[in-house]
């Protein structure tokens, strides 16, 4: 057997060369009116280069290729030193929260501090991936990192550092063309002192991993007592190699931006291969990551040669590694369905009181609360005052105030049917791409067939939700909709479209600016009749989620119970699923997508007390309508006159509730 499996990682491997090579063609013949021998001339004689071609050849094509070579061999090899640590194979760069980690410092340090520029990038980058490292291994533990705990934790992380670049882009338009293009995953280079930087910062911490960590790797593989009892100090190991990984990744988000999935699909590639040897996964993930990056890269600088546009190799890595990530889901489904369960109840407080009359009046006076705010807080000579506003006023508040009510408790209803569907705690319209799927087809509809955003474009809101919602169904009926095949396939479908809509908002328009206002969960260009059409949707599909409150009791409880009790389940699904898109496409778009809204508000609803259906849905509603409506009237006077979009704090907010929850409920276990 042991020959068998050697064998046929050795073929595969043969296979990643071809692949590399083959890459490597494509992508120097790709719009190069040179030959080959004139390639080749050019390579080796590059002070010979006269002619425009040549000279692109040798100072745009060739340095291109050599960052998509690097790149994915640090990705790879970062990418399997991660997966080695923590024994989990769904563990990457784009998991842990590393790559928006680093992209948000990156962001920050363009913005404020410009001078910084250069290698102030580099130290801006690590401590941003450090940081979200460290926030992972806060909230799980150092011996957690493993299944669905890593990744939800990596995924709030994601979006939480994402509603921060957001929100600081949008404060600084003058560079979101740029941006877009650096997040997006360009590898276009200028020149080779990019990549000759690049190689001072990387080799040595590459040739001290190849050396040292495969030791480390192998008696960490035998778990912490064996290690230990080996005489491996597991704690400082950790934090060594991690720490080097960790600056891998910085080096290359300077200097190419944010590239997803290479880093999780070239080691679980060389697992599958049959290749178990640390060394030997470490040095094969390197060479399948720089052969699938290189095919990558081959494959934008055709789209964009095709198209006339430029397709950064992030967006084409995002559609092909979706369905790879997805893949390797399914393999691990059984191991995963339980804990991803486990995970969700562990992030809640079980509600041990019954939602009473106090909790009622509570939640109301919290929307009485921001009404009055309103109505009486006026900014007059610079400063605020308490008086009534006036006309003008009103006309801007009031819709505005309206739509995030509605809106917020649209999306909190939808999370509850959500949850309450799939019977998981994790489910929400952001996190499994519903709020994505509306978002990137709004998007589309704007920008290439003229679809008015928040108006014409609820349509295609609603045909995104179903799209993705469908999506989410065929996936996962085979594993009779487990909780974790949903729960990552939605993850893997947001990082699609969250790609897919950065590309289409990378030509860097004023009128791309207004859809990232709106992207950013925006009530600024919300109507009277828009916010009062929003209202009276909402409304209507609240009740009808009320009317069929007892397909949801039985559901939750077990689909056979539900089907004893004479449910039908395919009609009940259907109906319920079309009332979770119907209110997510009405409330994305009328402001855009908003996250947590429809994750936190229902985990809320039930700590205070709201055990039943209909109770959890009148209070979830309420909740996520006072948060959104809060979090636009904060974003309005907390660094006026300049506005911070409410989608953008109801994210922050939400974020580091549920980050607090998952660490709570870490440290509860932990003290058992």
């Amino acid at each position: 057997m042991r020959t068998n499996t050697s064998s046929l990682g050795l073929f595969d491997l043969c296979g990643a060369t071809v692949l590399l090579a083959a890459g490597a063609a494509a992508a120097l013949s790709i719009e190069n009116p040179l030959s080959w021998s004139a390639c080749l001339d050019t390579l080796l004689h590059p002070s010979r280069a006269e002619s425009f071609d040549a000279y692109y050849y040798v100072y745009g094509t060739l340095p291109r290729l050599a960052a998509a070579l690097l790149g994915g061999a640090i990705l790879g090899l970062v990418g399997s030193l991660l997966q080695q640590l923590t024994q989990n194979p769904m563990t990457s760069p784009l998991t842990l929260g590393t790559s928006s980690g680093g992209w948000l410092a990156i962001v920050v340090v363009s913005a404020f501090f410009p001078e910084m520029a250069g290698e102030g990038l580099l130290l801006a980058a690590f401590v941003g991936t450090l940081l979200a490292f460290g926030l992972i291994v806060l909230i799980t533990g150092p011996r957690n990192m493993t299944g669905v705990t890593l990744i939800i934790s990596g995924m709030v992380v994601n979006l939480l550092f994402g509603a921060l670049a957001t929100a600081i882009v949008l404060l600084h338009s003058d560079f979101i063309q740029n941006v877009f293009l650096w997040g997006a995953g360009d590898l276009a280079q200028n020149g080779w002192s990019g990549i000759e930087t690049l190689l001072v910062r990387t080799l040595p911490v590459i040739a001290v991993l190849l050396l040292f960590a495969p030791r480390a790797l192998a008696l960490i593989s035998l778990g912490d007592e064996g290690a230990r009892s080996r005489g491996l100090p597991v704690v400082p190991v950790f934090v060594a190699l991690t720490t080097m990984g960790v600056w891998l990744v910085s080096a290359f988000i300077t200097a190419a931006g944010v590239i997803n999935f290479t880093g999780l699909i070239a080691p679980n590639i060389a697992r599958a291969c049959g290749l178990r040897a640390p060394r030997v996964q470490l040095l094969a993930s390197m060479l399948l990551g720089a052969g699938l990056l290189v095919a990558t890269d081959a494959l934008a600088v055709w789209l964009s040669a095709l198209t006339g546009n430029i397709v950064p190799s992030g967006v084409v890595s995002a559609v092909i590694g979706t369905p790879i990530f997805i893949w390797i889901v399914r393999r691990q489904a059984a191991d995963m369905t339980a804990e991803a369960g486990a995970v969700g109840r562990g992030a809640l407080v079980a509600a041990k009181k019954v939602f009473s009359k106090t909790a009622a009046a509570a939640l109301g006076a919290a929307v009485l609360a921001v009404a009055v705010l309103n109505l009486f807080l006026v900014n007059r000579g610079g400063g605020w005052t308490w008086g009534l506003a006036d006309h003008y006023e009103l006309l801007l508040r009031i819709p505005r105030f309206t739509t995030a009510l509605a809106a917020g408790a649209g999306l909190a209803a939808a999370g509850v049917i959500m949850q309450r569907l799939i019977r998981n705690p994790l489910a929400s319209p952001d996190i499994l791409g519903i709020s994505a799927g509306a978002a990137f087809a709004m998007v589309t509809g704007a920008l290439w067939f003229g679809a008015g955003v928040g108006q014409s474009g609820s349509l295609w809101a609603l045909g995104g939700s179903l799209t993705v919602l469908a999506l989410l169904l065929l996936l996962s009926r085979s594993s009779r909709f487990s909780p974790s095949i949903v729960v990552l396939a939605g993850i893997a479908l947001s990082a699609f479209l969250d790609s897919a809509t950065t590309l289409s908002l990378s030509r860097g328009t004023m009128e791309n600016y207004f859809i990232l206002q709106w992207l950013s969960g925006s009530t600024y260009r919300t109507s009277p009749t828009a916010a009062a059409l929003l209202v009276l949707g909402v409304l209507v599909l609240l009740g009808a989620a009320l009317a069929v409150s007892r397909s949801m009791t039985l559901l939750s409880i077990g689909r056979d119970f539900a089907q004893s009790r004479g449910l039908p389940l395919g009609g009940s699904a259907l109906v319920l699923l079309g009332l979770c898109a119907l209110l997510c496409a009405a409330a994305t778009a009328a402001m855009g997508p908003v996250a947590f809204v429809g994750l936190v508000a229902p985990h809320m609803a039930i700590m205070m007390g709201a055990r039943t259906v209909k109770t959890q849905l009148c209070a979830a509603a309420l909740l996520g309508g006072a948060v959104v409506a809060w979090a636009d009237w904060l974003g309005q006077i907390l660094i006026a006159p300049a506005q911070i979009p409410a989608g953008t704090l109801a994210a922050i907010l939400g974020a580091g509730y549920f980050l607090l929850l998952l660490l709570f409920g870490r440290l509860r276990k932990s003290g058992r």
